[in-house]
């Protein structure tokens, strides 16, 4: 079945200013798009987590609670840091990972998705 639009008339000043709206916002659809396909994966939602409930931890912890590689986990979390979602800093010889501030927003609201869609008991 095929599916057409009929109108009468086009509403010429509602398509000029959704076209600039859209126009104007676009990099911003770009970047969060890019943001949401790196969250959208459910071992690099399950980091973001560990990272929010402990503040900080190094790929061998998340490799460890994760039954994954750390090579795997690094390649996760090279992805988030590409992004700025999260941030490494070095201490001695071990590297740990931290949500950057200005992102702790949008992944709360992430993951508070993953709490809405968890049944009751």
């Amino acid at each position: 079945m095929s599916v057409t639009c009929i109108r009468v008339q086009a509403d010429e000043n509602q398509i000029k200013s959704c076209r600039q709206a859209i126009g104007e916002l676009n990099q911003h659809f770009l970047d969060a798009s890019l943001k949401m396909g790196a969250v959208g994966n459910p071992t690099r939602m399950k980091i973001l987590f560990l990272l929010r409930e402990e503040g900080r931890m190094c790929p061998c912890d998340l490799s460890d609670i994760l039954g994954m590689s750390v090579p795997a986990i690094s390649q996760h979390l090279k992805k988030m840091k590409s992004l700025d979602l999260v941030f490494a800093m070095r201490e001695a010889q071990t590297l740990y990972y931290s949500i950057h501030e200005k992102e702790k927003l949008f992944v709360n609201e992430v993951l508070s998705l993953v709490a809405k869609s968890t049944p009751t008991l």
